[in-house]
């Protein structure tokens, strides 16, 4: 099982979700890696994805650009990561390693994986409500937490109203928190979830 490549046949990912393609080996004293790369084939036709060679990472399709990376720091590890998942990065993808022995021979192995991208029912966010009337003691530390279900990716706006005044965005994060509530701080909070 020297610098034999392993990984799995199919990687099943949802749209705008990430999906992992495994591609490993054992590295082996002696042999140094040369070149990966990751190339796919989608309607007959191949075309290179990823490359690392020498001069370091290259993407060479557009369309993956800032969307795959294999690791860095870990060797043997030539797994490739796909970010935010469209319905046309499914295919078959392979993952081929180039090593040079000691006496400068070339050694060359593959594995290829399907990818299928599949696209969930795209629902909009909908805010489990919360206890409503909180009270907390002046002083503490307390959070505000908004959770939505729905098609990810879903952003999360906090707000506090106040009668008569426009509303006041508090944060772009899930969570609002204070490190040491002061009475000015009562009032009323809203939430805003928002998808594609």
């Amino acid at each position: 099982a020297l610098l034999d490549l392993s990984g799995v046949h199919q990687v099943k990912g949802t749209w705008m979700g990430s999906a992992t393609l495994p591609c490993t080996y054992t590295p082996s004293e002696g042999f140094t890696q040369e070149t990966l790369s990751w190339s796919m084939e989608r309607d007959y036709s191949t075309s290179t994805v990823f490359l690392r060679d020498d001069s370091g990472d290259h993407v060479l399709l557009s369309r993956f650009r800032d969307r795959v990376s294999v690791p860095k720091h870990s060797p043997g590890d030539a797994s490739l990561l796909i970010e935010n998942l469209e319905i046309p990065d499914s295919g078959h993808y392979t993952c081929q390693v180039i090593w040079r022995s000691k006496n400068n021979s070339l050694i060359t192995k593959e594995l290829t994986t399907i990818v299928k991208v599949v696209k969930v029912a795209v629902t909009k966010p909908v805010i489990r409500a919360g206890k409503l009337g909180l009270t907390v003691p002046a002083g503490a530390r307390t959070s505000l937490t908004c959770v939505a279900s729905g098609s990810p990716p879903i952003s999360y706006r906090w707000f506090r109203s106040s009668p008569g005044r426009k509303a006041q965005l508090l944060s772009s994060q899930a969570e609002l928190a204070w490190d040491s509530l002061r009475l000015s701080d009562a009032g009323m909070y809203y939430c805003e979830a928002e998808n594609r």
